[in-house]
């Protein structure tokens, strides 16, 4: 039952996070507080979404680095795409 309740709770945090993320952009912030806000929010729901649905936080530490280096390699190679186009 703790776990129910854990995953209500996570649930309802992502949801608020996406109502909040919707409401930035109407704040009319300029477009750099607002770009970092919405990907502040997104990063803090990715960890939630990987580290309890995926069940990351009750994995051993060597795959949580594994993949870490995964999503590192994914921003770098993403990062040097968008460089090349400009």
């Amino acid at each position: 039952m703790s776990r129910l309740r854990l995953y209500v709770a996570i649930y309802v945090v992502l949801f608020a996070f996406a109502t909040m993320q919707v409401f930035v952009e109407g704040l009319g912030l300029s477009y750099w507080t607002g770009f970092w806000a919405v990907i502040g929010l997104s990063a803090v729901k990715a960890l939630l979404v990987a580290g309890y649905y995926q069940h990351l936080r009750f994995e051993p530490r060597s795959l949580s680095y594994l993949m870490l280096v995964g999503l590192t390699a994914a921003v770098v190679l993403t990062a040097a795409a968008a460089y090349s186009i400009s």
